[in-house]
């Protein structure tokens, strides 16, 4: 039987990846007494990277897109630093949202709450977050966004 927090994926009609490993010398997540650290999940679906530049190749409505995958990505981290259990939840503390943006764009909050946005639909109130939505020059692998968190857990 699956919990309430599966449960409401599979009526978003997400299915949940396999936490996606590391792409250099960092680790995924650590736990420091209730709290997870999740590193930076970027723009990645089944399909592959979502790779572009917000302001030039992009609209702000496929940043969003992007923004939800990383966020889709961050809670199947959650789902494996918490043994499977997303229900250990306790609440969505930070989200760090990076931007891969021309110099001119500054929609950067727009294209974040993509993730910000999807995590309250999943969570409810414990996810609503403290947050950062910041733009940069490129990204790691030339992808549109990445998004990392913090959260606390039972």
């Amino acid at each position: 039987m699956s919990g309430k927090y599966e449960t409401r994926l599979a009526e978003l009609g997400v299915v949940l990846p396999a936490a996606p490993a590391p792409a250099a010398n960092y680790v995924p997540y650590v736990i420091v007494g209730d709290l997870v650290f999740i590193s930076g999940q970027v723009a990645q679906d089944e399909t592959g990277r979502i790779c572009g530049k917000l302001g030039d190749d992009f609209t702000v409505e496929q940043g969003q897109a992007a923004a939800k995958t990383c966020a889709i990505n961050l809670i199947a981290q959650l789902k494996s630093a918490c043994d499977g259990d997303l229900d250990r939840l306790k609440r969505v503390v930070k989200l760090g949202g990076f931007v891969n943006s021309t110099p001119d764009f500054k929609e950067h909050p727009a294209v974040v709450n993509g993730a910000s946005d999807f995590i309250g639909e999943v969570f409810g109130d414990i996810g609503a977050h403290a947050r950062a939505a910041v733009g940069s020059s490129s990204l790691p692998l030339g992808v549109a966004v990445e998004i990392d968190g913090i959260f606390q857990i039972s």
